[in-house]
């Protein structure tokens, strides 16, 4: 006599069926958990080096809680007011910042000149400068990107 599978189990025609979908359908995985047993199926359409699909069962695997979804590092440095940016602190000065730099929170990482007055523009956070997108004397509207900074690489 044949052992029934318990209601919690998967029978063998269960996952047959699992597969014969998955193999039939547009579908790419389908996924079967059971929190209440701490299980996971996991069936996915593996590609075969002649470019057809074949269905692959992955066996039962612990139910792991969900990592946190990963934490954006890229921060924009918009500018604070309407006028034109520079890179340096005074003119004929140095820049005070270019692209693979360190900047740490609060330094001052260009300024923009509005009504003859210089006004800083500091970085709120720590890290490495990617990408600056405004050029040395160009003009800039109030809450326009001047730079991206990853704080990943924190200084």
């Amino acid at each position: 006599m044949e052992e029934q599978p318990s209601s919690d189990e998967i029978s063998v025609e269960q996952l047959e069926r699992l597969v014969h979908l998955l193999d039939e359908s547009d579908v790419s995985e389908i996924e079967v958990k059971r929190v209440s047993l701490g299980t996971r199926l996991m069936l996915r359409k593996a590609t075969v080096s002649d470019g057809s699909n074949v269905a692959a069962a992955v066996s039962h695997m612990p139910v792991v809680e969900e990592a946190a979804p990963p934490v954006d590092t890229k921060h924009t440095v918009v500018a604070p007011l309407v006028g034109i940016f520079h890179v340096w602190a005074k003119p004929k000065g140095s820049p005070l910042v270019a692209a693979g730099d360190v900047v740490k929170v609060g330094q001052r990482v260009g300024t923009i000149q509005s009504l003859n007055v210089l006004n800083e523009v500091e970085t709120q956070v720590a890290g490495r400068i990617v990408e600056i997108f405004v050029r040395d004397g160009q003009p800039v509207e109030y809450g326009q990107p001047l730079m991206t900074i990853d704080s990943a690489e924190e200084a």
